[in-house]
């Protein structure tokens, strides 16, 4: 979960990203649990010919997470920050392949992803959750993929806000037009 202190423009694109749905249901991610904790750069050796200028992202990151005051590991601090990072052109976003390769039914796609998905997920669960309903709006009408009252599973990380007022913003969910509104109700939520 986000909260709404934010105001980059290009976090439209990451509150914006539901992704397909599965027509069917997936394995479970297994194998990563069993990866060892290694540091950011040693966790991302593997995605280097997935996700364009990786290494150098990295470098920024941790140049910025020195020091973290959430209690977390400069590391740990530093994987979270890199999911949030926006590359140009968006699509050469981590979060952006991450999420591809978590939602494709060949989930021998996420082998490379193991190192990377311990370390964040270890930071993840660190940090404190929030039992609330959160929000995440695009501005697109998908209710006949999403049918109200029936549950989903999401196989991807999912940027929310408990703020209307942030998903009103034009970048989001806007005021008009066509838009869904998921209203989930979260017992691990983090705000990040």
């Amino acid at each position: 979960m986000t909260s709404g202190r934010f105001n980059d423009k290009y976090s439209a694109l990451r509150f914006a990203d539901v992704g397909a749905l599965s027509k069917r249901m997936l394995a479970p991610i297994d194998g990563y649990e069993k990866a060892p904790l290694v540091s950011l750069e040693e966790a991302v050796k593997p995605l280097v010919k997935i996700v364009p200028k990786v290494e150098r992202n990295v470098f920024i990151v941790k140049q910025n997470c020195q020091e973290p005051e959430d209690g977390l590991t400069t590391d740990e601090s530093a994987a979270i920050m890199l999911y949030t990072y926006e590359s140009m052109p968006h699509e050469d976003s981590l979060y952006v392949k991450l999420n591809d390769s978590l939602r494709s039914e060949q989930r021998k796609n996420l082998i490379p992803w193991f190192f990377y998905l311990r370390l964040i997920l270890t930071a993840l669960t660190r940090l404190p959750s929030e039992c609330s309903a959160i929000l995440r709006g695009v501005k697109e009408d998908l209710s006949t993929e999403y049918s109200k009252g029936k549950t989903f599973i999401w196989w991807g990380f999912s940027s929310c806000t408990s703020s209307i007022e942030v998903l009103e913003n034009e970048q989001f969910f806007g005021k008009t037009g066509n838009r869904t509104l998921f209203q989930i109700h979260s017992t691990t939520a983090k705000d990040i």
